[in-house]
């Protein structure tokens, strides 16, 4: 058969099937029966069941698998609120408005349609296949916590969540790819997370929805909150930089700015520009270099900048870059080009971090300046000035400076320190010999270790700074040269005082203004869930402040006041002893003596009493349902009660009614615990896990699991009412603790004290799990 022959047929063939997919648009309220006001609740309950009728492998209909996919795909975008809105205002889960209505009804009817394997069809809206741009800049978890947080201490980070199925990510993305190739060309760093893969990270984040854009600096993140266009994303970039990165510098102003080398110990750079505003590509290489460098900006466009522009001679037409270090009457080094890129000033700057006789001031600056000898040909050593400060020792410095300037050279390097900063290093090189007391001393010196050990050779007299003081040292570094034996002497030295570092006060001070930052964010932008802990910390403080002195004041009123107790209330007061105490809040309360605080686990205080658990410290959830609730908690009560003087052990409860899919992926991390073999066997919707107990490690996101008591197995038996005696008491007047679905039910936790006694052991087996789900 011809090629042309057969691909007509083929398309003969496949008209009616296009056809057939055209004639209604996909409407999940119609498939799943409900109507467009209905709740959560109600669609959920509408999914259920229609998964439980047209389930493959429950109804043999050969239309079964097509009908049960169209109700999967009704309830993945009626679950979704943002993709449910979307719909009611486009007709599509993820339309936007940046597509016309006849593009939209076009693609509306053939995807919605069909519902094949994209990797056959080549579906476009794979995030892979969609913008292959975006792969170089794909974190995954590992990747983050390593190198990319590390890294936010060097240049801020623009990332962007993505996922599938998401047509507002298709709408930024020409806006996302031209402001992240000119973000990344002026040196900030770009990351892209796919929810649907890096799940974990995307939760880490706490990126919610899709598409999410944030920024991350110094390992702290920030969101994006305004219209994404390439103004606005570059405006928050750079607006994640500090306010005082870069100093405006005018006539007035240049001499101050250039003599604090001095007291900052860094070498002053200067960048005149005939931009009235600081550059982005300039603040982010202050950003880079703050720990090395100090930076100026200079308008030469601007009145007032004449002195300076003249001084140094200055071409207005040509961005121009100077380094100042310890002679601020000229520039230690000059780059002048017509377009200034971030190669040109990566390379100028690394050549002049440091000044011609810098200040050892902490341990990082000792170790750079002064690095341990990997071979014989890559010794560096150090010629270091211990003197004081004052006039008094001007004159031993400036001759030493001037020493330093005529000898530099690659394998010396020449550094100065204070000996009443740093006592420790002085003693353990002069030993506080009397020569050189009050006096200035030079050593020549080689690091051999990290651990502080050195080799060193000190002048026998002190340094005034005279030519025969210079004479005498230039011998010492020629005969070095030759002969690396000279430093005959060695030491350990402890690491150097960081005599830069903020007094605490003022670190303290910092840190209260980031947490106000954090939660004024927080308060206007982030959702309920995740403001939960927030106001557990405000709620719990006005307790303890206020809820104490009330309490205690009618304690000791009613103290007073109460007459012994009757018979009945003696009765009441035994039954009580029994008794579990549940509520849907977590609230606070005054237990009594013989109760259990047990908690419903909810959506609510999901975070609180689970994912942020305090270290050492363990949720224990039973699982019950409506029906099976008094029962089990009862039992649960006298089983846990012994337990409960621990405060690492927290105790709550689960409704399998509401949360059935979030205990089902917990268990599927326990091989041996219930077999599933998969979501939807013809089961999923109907096995029993009341009477289940989880020991959950919030804080290692472990837990231990309990299956419930069997049948026949040693021990309890159903017609046996023994073990529940204590139980009896607590039961309601009239009725009997031992019928026998009451002892059923409550047979299903015997032996949990035993089981307890192993998780307080550390002996029971634990699941590990990547992190925890979403408690919808």
């Amino acid at each position: 058969m011809e090629p042309g022959r057969a691909a007509w047929i083929l398309l003969f063939l496949l008209l009616p099937a296009l056809g057939a997919a055209a004639p209604g648009d996909f409407d999940p309220y119609r498939v799943l029966g409900v109507g467009r006001s209905s709740t959560q609740a109600d669609i959920k309950k509408a999914y259920k069941r229609l998964a439980r009728e047209w389930h493959p492998d429950k109804n043999k209909d050969p239309g079964a698998e097509d009908k049960f996919i169209q109700i999967s795909k009704a309830y993945e975008i009626l679950s979704n609120e943002e993709k449910r809105a979307n719909f009611d205002r486009y007709g599509d889960a993820g339309e936007s408005q940046g597509f016309s209505q006849h593009q939209h009804r076009q693609f509306h009817r053939f995807h919605d349609g069909f519902y094949f394997d994209e990797s056959f069809f080549h579906f476009p809206f794979n995030s892979e296949r969609r913008e292959t741009s975006d792969e170089k800049y794909l974190l995954h978890f590992s990747h983050y916590i390593n190198e990319i947080v590390p890294d936010s201490f060097k240049k801020p980070y623009l990332i962007k969540i993505t996922s599938d199925w998401c047509f507002s990510c298709i709408h930024i993305e020409p806006v996302w790819k031209e402001v992240a190739q000119e973000l990344e060309v002026l040196g900030a760093g770009i990351g892209v997370v796919h929810a649907g893969y890096e799940r974990r990270l995307a939760h880490h984040l706490g990126a919610h929805s899709t598409p999410t854009l944030l920024g991350l600096i110094n390992g702290k993140i920030t969101f994006f909150h305004n219209a994404v266009n390439q103004e606005n994303l570059r405006q928050f970039v750079e607006n994640l930089l500090p306010g005082n990165l870069v100093e405006k510098i005018t006539d007035k102003n240049y001499i101050r700015f250039l003599s604090d080398w001095k007291k900052d110990n860094k070498p002053h750079v200067l960048l005149f520009d005939h931009m009235p505003v600081v550059p982005l590509l300039y603040k982010l290489t202050a950003f880079a270099y703050r720990d090395y460098l100090s930076f100026g900006y200079v308008y030469v466009g601007l009145r007032g900048t004449e002195e300076l522009s003249s001084q140094y001679n200055i071409n207005v037409y040509s961005p121009t870059m100077m380094i100042f270090k310890e002679y601020i009457d000229r520039p230690a080094d000059v780059v002048q080009a017509r377009e200034m890129k971030k190669q040109l000033i990566d390379d100028f700057l690394s050549q002049n971090k440091f000044l011609m006789m810098a200040r050892l001031t902490n341990q990082r600056l000792f170790q750079e300046l002064c690095p341990v000898k990997k071979s014989h040909r890559q010794r560096k050593h150090c010629v270091v000035l211990l003197t004081g400060e004052g006039e008094k020792f001007a004159k031993a410095y400036e001759a030493f400076l001037t020493f330093a300037v005529a000898n530099t050279k690659d394998t010396l390097k020449f550094v100065h320190i204070y000996n009443d900063r740093q006592p420790e290093f002085a003693d353990a090189l002069l030993m506080d010999e009397e020569k050189y007391r009050g006096r200035s001393a030079v050593v020549i010196l080689e690091r051999r270790n990290n651990a502080g050990k050195i080799a060193y050779k000190a002048l026998e007299e002190a340094w005034q700074g005279s030519k025969e003081d210079s004479f005498i040292l230039l011998d010492l570094l020629d005969q070095l040269r030759t002969d690396p034996g000279l430093l005959s002497s060695e030491t350990v030295v402890a690491d150097l005082n960081d005599e830069l570092a903020p007094m605490f006060l003022i670190r303290w001070f910092y840190s209260t203004l980031d947490y106000i930052s954090d939660c004024w964010d927080s308060l206007f932008h982030s959702n309920w869930r995740e403001m939960m802990p927030l106001l557990s910390l405000l709620f719990s403080a006005l307790f303890i402040l206020f809820g104490t002195v009330i309490v205690q004041a009618f304690s000791d009123s009613s103290d007073t006041r109460d007459s012994p107790p009757s018979g009945k209330e003696e009765s009441a007061a035994k039954m009580e002893k029994n008794d579990v105490s549940f509520s849907k809040e977590s609230n606070s309360r005054i237990p009594k003596k013989g109760f259990v605080e047990v908690t419903e686990l909810t959506d609510i205080n999901y975070t609180s009493n689970l994912v942020r658990l305090r270290p050492g410290h363990m949720n224990v959830v039973l699982i019950l349902s409506n029906s099976t609730k008094t029962p089990l908690l009862q039992k649960f009560a006298l089983e846990v009660y012994t337990f409960t003087g621990s405060s690492s052990l927290h105790f709550s409860f689960l409704s399998l009614d509401k949360h059935r899919e979030w205990l089902e992926y917990l268990l599927e991390f326990a091989q041996d615990a219930a077999p599933i073999p998969n979501q939807y066997d013809k089961h999923f919707l109907e096995r029993d896990y009341t009477g289940y107990v989880l020991a959950l490690n919030g804080h290692k996101k472990y837990f231990c699991l309990f299956k419930p008591h069997r049948l026949g197995d040693e021990g309890g038996t159903l017609g046996s009412c023994e073990d529940y005696s204590a139980l009896q008491h607590a039961e309601t007047r009239g009725k009997s603790s031992c019928s026998p679905g009451s002892r059923s039910i409550k047979n299903k936790l015997h032996k949990l004290s035993f089981w307890m006694e192993r998780l307080l052991e550390g002996s029971l087996q634990r699941f590990y799990i990547p992190s925890w789900p979403a408690l919808d």
